[in-house]
C-alpha cells in the first residue's frame, strides 16, 4: 500500500508542476547586450507570448559552439535550431548570397528592406531553403567603410595601396578593380597588420572599427559605405519540419518582429562606436559616393556576367529594381 501511496503522490506532483517546452537551441556570437544576443531574447519573448510553454529557448552566447562555419554546419546537421549569420558565410551553400555582398548594389537600408522584402529576398529564401536552411527574415549590420591613417576620398587615393581585405574571392576582386593590392587576413591579425605595416588601409564596419580598437592603427575612416553588411536569420530544417504550420508561422513572425529590433540597435550601435571612437581621436571623412560607384559599376557587371550564374543575375536584377521602382 505504502507503494501505491508514494506512487500517487508522485503522479499528482508530475501533474501540479507545469511541464517545459521542447528545448529550442539557438546561438550569437556575441555576449549579453549586443544585438545580436539581443535579437533571441526579443525573439524568446515573442514566442513565449505566441506559443505558452511550447519552447524552452536555450540562447548560447560567445560562439561557444564555434564559429559562424561551425554553426552553419550544426544548423544542416540539427544539432542546432537557429542561429544568425553573415549571407558571406553561406556563400559556400549558396553563391547567389553574393549579390548583397556586392559593392554599391544598395542605396541604403531603405532600399536593403525593399529588395530584401520583395522578389529578391523570395528567391534568396527558396535558395536557403534548397540547402536546409530556414529563413524568415534578413538582418543589417551595418556599411562597410575605408579605413588607414589618410583619408581615401576618391578610388583613385587608393590605387597601389596595400589592403586588407576579407577572404573572399569577391572581396579580393573589387580591391584590385580599384588598383589596390589586397591581402587576405584573418581579422584577428587586423590591427597588427595595419600598426606594423604590413597593409596600409582596410574596410570595416563602425562597430568593429571601435570595438577591435582599429582606430589606434587606423585613425581615419572615410565613409564609403561601398557595402551593406547583411545577415540572415536562419533554422535548421529539422526543427522546422518538426512545427505545426501555426508554429511555422509564429516562429516566423518572432523572428522578424526580433529583426526590426535588431535592426534598430544594430544603427544605433553603428553611431555611438563612431562617437565613441571620434571622442579617442578618431576622425571621420565624409566622401562623395558617386566617383566610387561609377569607378565599381563595371566590376559588378563583369562580376554577375562572368559567373554564369543566372539565378545570381536574376537576384541583382530584383535588387536594382527595387530601387528605380521598375
Amino acid at each position: 500500500m505504502a507503494f501505491w501511496r508514494s506512487f500517487a503522490v508522485w503522479l499528482a506532483l508530475i501533474a501540479a508542476t507545469p511541464a517545459l517546452g521542447d528545448t529550442m537551441t539557438v546561438t550569437s556570437q556575441y555576449g549579453p547586450g549586443r544585438p545580436q544576443t539581443v535579437f533571441w531574447e526579443v525573439f524568446r519573448d515573442r514566442i513565449n507570448e505566441a506559443l505558452p510553454g511550447r519552447f524552452d529557448v536555450r540562447i548560447v552566447t560567445g560562439g561557444a559552439l564555434g564559429g559562424e562555419k561551425e554553426e552553419a554546419q550544426a544548423i544542416r546537421l540539427g544539432s542546432i535550431d537557429g542561429a544568425l549569420s553573415t549571407v558571406a558565410n553561406l556563400t559556400t551553400w549558396v553563391p547567389e548570397g553574393a549579390a548583397l555582398d556586392l559593392p554599391f548594389i544598395f542605396d541604403g537600408p531603405d532600399h536593403i528592406v525593399a529588395a530584401l522584402s520583395g522578389p529578391a529576398g523570395e528567391r534568396l529564401i527558396a535558395a536557403y531553403r534548397n540547402e536546409q536552411f530556414i529563413v524568415p527574415a534578413f538582418i543589417i549590420f551595418g556599411a562597410r567603410h575605408v579605413i588607414g591613417d589618410a583619408a581615401f576620398e576618391t578610388p583613385d587615393d587608393l590605387d597601389g595601396v596595400t589592403v586588407r581585405s576579407l577572404q573572399a574571392d569577391l572581396h579580393v576582386a573589387f580591391w584590385r578593380a580599384l588598383g589596390a593590392n589586397p591581402t587576405t587576413l584573418a581579422i584577428t591579425e587586423a590591427y597588427g597588420a595595419l600598426s606594423n605595416g604590413v597593409v596600409d588601409a582596410m574596410d570595416m564596419t563602425m562597430s568593429g572599427y571601435d570595438a577591435l580598437k582599429l582606430f589606434e592603427a587606423a585613425p581615419v575612416l572615410s565613409e564609403t559605405a561601398h557595402i551593406w553588411a547583411i545577415g540572415v536569420v536562419y533554422f535548421s530544417e529539422n526543427f522546422w519540419s518538426g512545427l505545426s504550420a501555426a508554429e511555422q508561422d509564429a516562429v516566423a513572425s518572432a523572428a522578424q518582429e526580433a529583426a526590426l529590433e535588431f535592426n534598430r540597435l544594430a544603427a544605433d550601435e553603428q553611431a555611438a562606436a563612431m562617437t565613441r571612437t571620434e571622442q579617442k581621436g578618431a576622425q571621420r571623412v565624409s566622401v562623395d559616393p558617386d566617383p566610387w560607384r561609377a569607378a565599381l559599376s563595371p566590376f559588378v557587371s563583369d562580376y554577375v556576367s562572368q559567373s554564369g550564374d543566372a539565378e545570381l543575375s536574376a537576384v541583382v536584377g530584383a535588387i536594382r529594381a527595387a530601387r528605380t521602382g521598375d
